[in-house]
């Protein structure tokens, strides 16, 4: 400042150095623009930059609230996939004892039916027999009677006679172990 000072004593002017009183005259301009900037575009530039924080910090906030929110739902998925998993293993197990049972109840059914069957199928087979064993009895007294019929040499053709004849002739086989005996078994 010396230098300024000397510089503008001395006559001889230097054009980038101001005088004195285009210092004074400068500094004044430039406090009142400063002062007056400062008072009207101040509180608008700090207005502005609290509505950015507001909206950067209320961006966060919903940010963080819409994170908790899908957290929250990603919990709730979550829960309901393993209730999900859960009830599906129950109805397996539900599908796997109901087969088992219809199964059972299959197979009980079933060996009723052949037991059915195999009983239907003696009873007819001892029809067939009983029926077997009374045509062969009457083939046999039929036989037996024309044989006793040649042999004697007598008719034998009254029914009675006949009748006597052809049961005397099977009770001697059956006691013999003969036709009877074995057409019972």
């Amino acid at each position: 400042m010396t230098n300024l000072l000397a510089a503008a004593s001395s006559g001889s002017q230097d054009p980038l150095i101001p005088t004195i009183t285009e210092l004074i005259i400068g500094s004044i301009a430039f406090l009142v623009v400063f002062g007056t900037l400062g008072k009207l575009l101040l509180p608008r530039i700090q207005k502005t930059l609290q509505e950015r924080t507001d909206q950067i910090e209320g961006g966060l906030d919903r940010a963080e609230e819409a994170q908790a929110e899908a957290a929250r739902v990603l919990e709730q998925y979550r829960r309901q996939l393993a209730e999900a998993r859960h009830e599906a293993a129950r109805l397996r197990e539900e599908a796997k004892e109901q087969g088992a049972q219809i199964i059972a109840e299959m197979r009980t059914e079933a060996q009723a039916e052949a037991r059915r069957l195999a009983e239907a199928a003696n009873a007819q087979i001892e029809a067939e027999r009983q029926q077997a064993l009374i045509s062969l009895q009457a083939e046999v007294g039929a036989l037996a009677t024309d044989l006793a019929s040649r042999i004697v040499g007598e008719s034998l053709q009254d029914e009675a006679r006949q009748s006597r004849v052809v049961d005397r002739f099977l009770e001697d086989l059956e006691q013999r172990g003969g036709i009877g005996a074995r057409a019972s078994r």
